[in-house]
Formats: C-alpha cells, sequence, structure tokens
C-alpha cells in the first residue's frame, strides 16, 4: 500500500487500530477530547456522520499535510439511539431491549485534510437471538461493555453466541467500514496498491 500523505487516526479504539493495521495502513494516532453531544432533530446515519465530522473539526487548525481519520458508530433500536452504557443497569437494560429484535449499527466516518472533507457512513442491520437474563449478566460482568454503543462487542463473546445473522458489513459493526474506508481513500487519491 502507498499512501500519498501520512494518516493520522483520531480514536483510542483498540478495534480500529487493529482494523486499519489489517488493512496494511501505517498511520499514527493522536486524540482530543471531544464532546459528543449532537442536535436533537438529527436521526441515525445524520447522528453518526455529525459525530465523525465534529471529532475531525478538532484538528483543522492544526494539519499539515495529513489525513485525519475520525469515526463514530451508533447502535439504533427504531428512532432510539443507544449510546454507552454507564452502569451494569444501562448496559443490561440496553442488551434486553436488543433481544429478540434487529437493530441497525451505523458509522460514521469522516476523513480531513487541508484540501477538505469527505463525510461518509456504513450501516449494518444485526440480529439478535433472545437473551436470557443470565447470559445478559453474564456478559456484563465479564466482558464489561461500558465503552460500547449498545452495550455489546460483536467480535465478544455476546456476538459468537447471540447474533443470528447481520445484513452488511462485519467490521462495520466492530467499528470501522474498512472497506467503504478504503474505497474512499483510492478514490482521493490518499492511497494507491
Amino acid at each position: 500500500m502507498n499512501l500519498s500523505r501520512p494518516l493520522l487516526l483520531a480514536s483510542n479504539s483498540p478495534r480500529r487500530k487493529e482494523l486499519l493495521t489489517g488493512l496494511g495502513l501505517d498511520f499514527i494516532v493522536r486524540v482530543k477530547d471531544v464532546h459528543e453531544d449532537f442536535p436533537n432533530d438529527l436521526k441515525g446515519a445524520e447522528v453518526a456522520e455529525y459525530l465523525a465530522s465534529h471529532k475531525a473539526d478538532a484538528y483543522k487548525d492544526s494539519l499539515s499535510d495529513e489525513v485525519v481519520i475520525t469515526a463514530d458508530t451508533i447502535v439504533c433500536l427504531g428512532d432510539r439511539i443507544l449510546n454507552k452504557p454507564q452502569t451494569h443497569h444501562e448496559a443490561a437494560e440496553m442488551l434486553r431491549a436488543l433481544s429478540g429484535k434487529s437493530h441497525e449499527v451505523i458509522t460514521g466516518v469522516c476523513l480531513l485534510s487541508k484540501e477538505g472533507k469527505s463525510v461518509f457512513h456504513d450501516t449494518t442491520k444485526v440480529y439478535f437471538k433472545e437473551l436470557s437474563d443470565s447470559e445478559i449478566d453474564f456478559y456484563i460482568n465479564h466482558y464489561k461493555p461500558f465503552d460500547k454503543a449498545g452495550a455489546y462487542g460483536i467480535q465478544e463473546w455476546i456476538g459468537m453466541m447471540g447474533i443470528e445473522r447481520i445484513e452488511g458489513s462485519y467490521f462495520n459493526v466492530v467499528g470501522l467500514p474498512v472497506q467503504k474506508l478504503y474505497a474512499k481513500l483510492v478514490e482521493l487519491n490518499y492511497l494507491s496498491c
């Protein structure tokens, strides 16, 4: 892989780091604290794209020749957005709400350079089996999913035993739609093979 300029990943997510590494890309990580509030009138993909773009804005005054990658993953159950749970009780409530239903995982991505900004998203539909209270408690107690939207990680135990199927990109649910990201980096001439 040949990058035309340095890549900067603006995320501490170990999953996003792993996915970018898996694409064969060299990058550095630089994270700034950004509030993740969004206007109440936004829905679904608009929220994910807004948050990814908002995170990128924190870097625009300090850019030289890098391309900054920011992302935000949200879980939508109908019109309800399930953010990161703060407590065991909140996580259990979220997982009970997802149990036996389908929901959407939407990741917004922003690529920011001195030349401009490109914002896009990917959506994956996820189907959970009926989860028992004991399965939910086991997962929360052993995996502590407090850093995950919707209170779960598809790559963890609950994904292995509880997700019946998905429609769309698995990697999008993990936290980064790498196929779309790769295509966008090539389209914008930041990456060539």
